[in-house]
């Protein structure tokens, strides 16, 4: 193999252009491919800004054309030569008027056949490439990806950096949170029986960070949260952490919609208009069954309750009797997709979401087709046509249930299900929206009481502090998520700073004034020492590139990202380790996956 003596890069590959030509250059990179035409040889070389091509013919030395001849797919490159113009031209690549006629080539690395094609849109399965991620790393889509990353985080630090934040690292270790089923933990070996936990966000020393008198803090912040994955999660994810001191949730959405507004404008030359648009969690669940409604597309919720309320019916009479309701959507234009088969499908997947069924019209050019009809009058199904909106052609999906949390929810899902099957849902389009007084408490089935739907440091709305003790179903929180087509960006709230009212919170949870100074005392201690009001809010890098890139994993836009189960299939990390290195910590592993393989 050659090496680099006497040679410089002087351009990137992407980069040479017809204002080059006559110019002596020295590029490097991988061969995409190599074109053999006997006399004449081409050798396509890409680096991460793009393609140039190398050309060689009877005019080049015998050695370098030799050596042009051997080379072959992700051989590593380095070329000098003249830019001249292409006499075939290329107008699907910046470089494709040009070429670059080679004087001297060195081969600095040769490269068995890879497992699969270096392309774009790459059909080869996943799991094999992500066993070999740093050649899946080469294909030009996903370094696109990686380098607009990098972009959004640079504009993302330079916008704080203007409007007077100071970034502060926060530790990686740090003490266990009262969610710790979530934590990932580090053993100590100085201290034995103790242990670290990753931070699933850097929440106490960003508020912490506020009493020490920063003002404004940001970060741009790793975090784990152990947990199971889908494709907009992940064990270890990125989050531009943000707070402010002296400062109400106004003053935070304003930050917060101006980064959008920067970033959307110089990433994708996209503009935002702003103020955004803002939904209570109350009307995005009212209108869309879901607190992250995606709006590109309508198909809202309606109310049927009342008009329904006097029908012989039994599942929406029993529904209504019980304090639940009747509610539906109407799929416009949808006779020829929502067949009965889809209609069975539809129905099997809301009894999995708790349903009891799935009621539905046919709004059928030869008259109303209706799932219910013979328990029903037929100026009751004409006030539900009329309810719904209905025309020929549509399709109108009712659910019942005496939990009216669960019809709401089931709708909101069936929503997006449906719009999906009907396209309904624009490309190249981003809907962002706050959703803001969110409930404080949130009823836990499982544990027959109410949790805190956010943090504990959330502060609840000025006016619902008397119902804490004695109505916690009305009180809302000072919390706000940004919403981005559907997916949750930013989840944030002005904090408690009040000693007092912290403590009614944390009883109200359930924990004793022991247990809170165990847990939270260094915070609590803090603020007898003068916090200032403050609030903030965690915007998920991972989950705002994969939207802005319009990406269907998170796997698309993290350079070394797990699986389903969360490993890695090129280290194969989780793996043992050794007796000795459990020994030093004082852990003794009782059972292990492992086992079978030690």
């Amino acid at each position: 193999m050659d090496n680099m003596l006497g040679l410089k890069r002087t351009h990137y590959c992407g980069t040479v252009r017809m204002s080059d030509c006559g110019q002596q250059v020295t590029v490097c990179g991988w061969v995409q491919r190599q074109r053999d035409l006997g006399k004449l040889i081409f050798i396509d070389l890409r680096d991460r800004t793009g393609i140039v091509q190398l050309a060689f013919d009877e005019h080049t030395g015998e050695e370098i054309f030799q050596k042009a001849f051997a080379a072959r797919s992700e051989f590593v490159l380095m070329a000098q030569g003249e830019v001249r113009e292409r006499a075939s031209k290329n107008p699907d690549l910046p470089t494709g008027d040009v070429e670059i006629f080679v004087t001297d080539l060195r081969v600095l690395a040769k490269s068995e056949t890879p497992p699969f094609d270096i392309v774009e849109n790459c059909e080869t399965a996943e799991l094999t490439r992500l066993k070999y991620r740093y050649l899946d790393l080469r294909r030009p889509d996903l370094q696109r990806n990686i380098l607009t990353r990098h972009k959004i985080a640079k504009v993302t630090r330079d916008y704080f950096d203007e409007n007077g934040f100071i970034e502060i690292e926060t530790p990686m270790l740090m003490r266990s949170t009262p969610e710790g089923a979530r934590d990932y933990l580090v053993p100590s070996r100085i201290h034995h029986g103790g242990f670290y936990a990753l931070p699933q966000s850097p929440q106490l020393y960003k508020q912490l960070s506020m009493v020490a008198g920063f003002d404004r803090y940001m970060q741009i912040a790793r975090c784990f949260r152990d947990e199971d994955l889908r494709a907009d999660r992940q064990p270890e994810f990125t989050q531009i952490d943000l707070e402010m001191s002296f400062v109400d949730m106004e003053d935070v959405l304003n930050i917060g919609e101006g980064f959008m507004k920067r970033l959307f404008k110089e990433v994708l030359d996209v503009d935002i208009q702003l103020p955004l648009p803002r939904l209570t969690y109350h009307q995005a669940m009212e209108r869309y069954g879901s607190d992250k409604p995606d709006t590109r597309y309508g198909m809202e919720l309606f109310d049927l309750t009342r008009a329904v309320k006097d029908c012989d019916f039994v599942v929406f009479k029993s529904a209504i009797e019980a304090g639940g309701s009747v509610r539906g959507i109407t799929a416009k234009n949808a006779l020829s997709v929502l067949t009965r088969k889809e209609l069975d499908k539809l129905t099997e997947e809301v009894r999995g979401s708790g349903a009891k069924g799935l009621a539905y019209i046919r709004m059928n050019p030869d008259g109303v087709a209706c799932s219910f009809g013979k328990f029903m009058k037929p100026e009751e199904i004409d006030a539900i046509v009329k309810a719904a909106d209905a025309q020929a052609g549509d399709v109108i999906l009712i659910i019942a249930d005496a939990k009216n949390s669960l019809v709401l929810s089931v709708l909101g899902a069936l929503r997006q299900t449906v719009a999906k099957k009907l396209n309904l849902i624009p490309k190249d389009q981003f809907n962002l929206l706050w959703i803001t007084e969110f409930p404080f408490f949130d009823w836990d089935e499982d544990l027959q009481q109410f949790v805190a739907m956010h943090h504990p440091f959330t502060a609840p709305l000025d006016e619902c502090i008397d119902y804490l003790e004695t109505d916690k179903a009305k009180v809302r929180a000072k919390a706000y998520d940004l919403v981005l087509n559907g997916i949750e960006l930013a989840s944030g709230s002005i904090r408690i700073t009040d000693p007092e009212l912290q403590g009614r919170i944390f009883a109200l949870l359930g924990l004793t004034q022991e247990e809170a100074q165990a847990k939270f005392g260094f915070l609590l201690d803090a603020f007898r020492y003068g916090a200032p009001p403050h609030g903030g809010m965690g915007i998920g890098l991972d989950r705002l590139v994969m939207q802005m890139l319009q990406c269907e994993t998170l796997r698309d836009v993290v350079a070394y990202p797990k699986v389903q189960n969360a490993s890695e299939p090129m280290t194969q990390c989780p793996a043992p380790v050794d007796a000795e290195q459990l020994e030093v910590l004082g852990i003794a592993v009782t059972d292990s996956e492992f086992s079978e393989k030690e």
